[in-house]
């Protein structure tokens, strides 16, 4: 079931972030991460966030600010079972055009975004780590006059 955030998700995503992060993003020094993480939890509450429950547990969520996403995560016990796509559905239904940028050496994540029909724009250095990066688009089709989207 995917829902909007409810502040008293914010402890258990903020695991799921950080446990994501540190091992999805291994390229990068762990103490990036952990010197971020109360920044990102000040800041989560004023994103607009969807979360995948579970049998009542959070297991992903999804972070949008005006139709970038901000990060999309699934707990690693939950991986590869359609999650990560249903909270990608979610943000499509509600942007005509999402962007976001991911990590070039983020294989796993380059390849689900450009699965579901998301283009390269360019890529560039994060200041912050020094990892390349790719900015990513997603637009929706337009329909044609009479056919079908």
């Amino acid at each position: 079931m995917i829902r909007a955030f409810k502040p008293e998700d914010l402890e258990e995503i903020m695991k799921i972030w950080l446990e994501t992060n540190l091992k999805a993003h291994h390229f990068v020094d762990s103490d990036y991460w952990k010197n971020n993480f109360n920044f990102v939890k000040m800041v989560m509450p004023q994103s607009e966030v969807y979360v995948a429950e579970e049998n009542g547990k959070i297991v992903g969520f999804i972070g949008l600010v005006e139709g970038y996403i901000a990060g999309l995560f699934v707990d690693e016990k939950h991986q590869r079972k359609g999650i990560g796509k249903a909270l990608l559905r979610e943000a499509q239904k509600r942007y005509n055009l999402l962007t976001l940028n991911v990590y070039v050496r983020n294989n796993d994540a380059v390849r689900f975004y450009l699965k579901h029909e998301f283009e390269l724009v360019t890529k560039q250095t994060n200041p912050d780590t020094g990892e390349e990066e790719c900015e990513m688009n997603w637009e929706r089709k337009a329909c044609m006059m009479g056919g079908s989207c």
